[in-house]
């Protein structure tokens, strides 16, 4: 790799967890001076004491290897320089999280218009969100705040390929920030497949960066897997009692059901895209056994935070659910994950504030047979809940295999 920091800079809006552990990372490790941008001052400031931070990088098989990234300096986000850096930037990526990506339209839309007043080079935004369409929201965002007259020179030099973040990065213990503050710790696993086709200009190349074709099926591929699978496991494993994500995904029970909507996803998934049952079912085997990591301290109620986002109509459960719908498959064990969700939400809601009804949270309508069935699964799963959460997910392991019968997945 290029190590002439100087002569490039990459810009990462958002220096939390992915930001640092992951795509900030690659790019330091591809030559790029990397400036990150953050509201935290302490993380801010902390950054340009230091000038380098560690990654650690355990396995699942309890391995781990330290990697130190320097090359590095910060910027506060409400400094009116931070749109200084931007439009200097040969490459910038966000990793803020979809409800602030909103918060840093503004910036951005600053940062570009600065960069289209001084050069005609492209300058692509590589947008980290766990969204479908994450970069044209955000693009859309950016460009409704620019005046008329100005936009199309804006909108001819900036994109706003989408990202899916697959590594897991989970927020450090406080023990692990007592120790060390900066360092983030993740798991091994460090790809990052981009849309090829929304870049403007040259490509560069990133570490671990991987430009795709087709890129809306691997997005969905992403939700409706990975996020699905793991958002399963939590809901579940908060049900049974479990603190963290590897002991909820060693429980059978757990990972009967959670496999099972997996498969049931991947079974639209390569109806959508046929061809890639090979791919679908590694990509499972794989998920199931990063999940098991225990050195990553993941917890369940990290990943299932948020239940009403992760109940929305085009997200990873319903989202999943209608796919397979779409292609005339089953969907019971999706069900059975979106009655758990619903469960968790109704026994976390804040009490002082009304639950909106699970038909216009999911966008199902009450005559659907979607509809239907979650909520056959989810009130037979809560008659049993008086009995302890165990017993509930017995329950609902028992519906979901009764509905299911003997109907093959892949």
């Amino acid at each position: 790799m290029d190590n002439d920091r100087s002569s490039k800079t990459a810009v990462m809006i958002g220096a939390g967890n992915i930001g640092r552990g992951f795509v900030g990372a690659a790019f330091a490790a591809s030559g790029y001076e990397t400036v990150f941008i953050d509201v935290d001052d302490d993380l801010v400031r902390e950054i340009n004491t230091r000038r380098e931070y560690t990654v650690r990088e355990y396995s699942p098989d309890g391995g781990s290897a330290d990697t130190i990234v320097s090359g590095i300096r910060a910027v506060n986000g409400q400094d009116k320089y931070a749109a200084v850096e931007i439009a200097n930037a040969d490459i910038c990526a966000t990793a803020v999280g979809v409800r602030a990506m909103p918060h840093i339209a503004p910036l951005l839309a600053m940062g570009l218009t600065v960069r289209a007043r001084m050069s005609p080079k492209p300058l692509n935004v590589i947008v980290c969100e766990n969204m479908i369409d994450a970069g044209e929201k955000l693009r859309e965002q950016v460009l409704d705040l620019i005046s008329a007259g100005i936009r199309p020179s804006i909108d001819a030099i900036a994109a706003f390929p989408e990202a899916v973040i697959g590594r897991m990065t989970p927020p450090q213990t406080p023990e692990m920030k007592e120790e060390d503050p900066l360092r983030v710790c993740a798991e091994k696993y460090a790809f990052l497949p981009v849309d090829k086709a929304a870049f403007k200009g040259v490509i560069p190349g990133i570490e671990g960066m991987v430009p795709l074709d087709n890129f809306s099926y691997y997005v969905k591929r992403k939700l409706f897997i990975h996020n699905l699978g793991h958002a399963t496991t939590a809901f579940l494993g908060l049900m049974k009692g479990h603190k963290y994500i590897s002991d909820a995904i060693d429980d059978p029970e757990i990972l009967f059901l959670t496999e099972s909507a997996m498969r049931e996803s991947a079974a639209a998934l390569n109806s959508e895209n046929i061809g890639d049952k090979e791919n679908l079912n590694r990509s499972i085997n794989s998920l199931l056994y990063r999940f098991t990591n225990r050195a990553l301290a993941d917890t369940c109620e990290r990943v299932a935070a948020d239940p009403i986002r992760k109940l929305g109509p085009e997200d990873r459960l319903i989202g999943a659910l209608k796919n397979c719908e779409q292609y005339g498959l089953q969907y019971y064990y999706i069900a059975a994950a979106a009655a758990a969700a619903a469960l968790v939400l109704e026994s976390t809601y804040e009490k002082d504030k009304t639950l909106p009804p699970l038909a216009e949270i999911t966008g199902l309508s009450y005559e659907s047979e979607a509809y239907k069935t979650i909520m056959t699964i989810g009130t037979t799963c809560a008659m049993s809940a008086s009995k302890g959460g165990a017993a509930a997910v017995t329950e609902l392991r028992r519906t979901a295999l009764k509905m299911a019968g003997d109907i093959n997945i892949l």
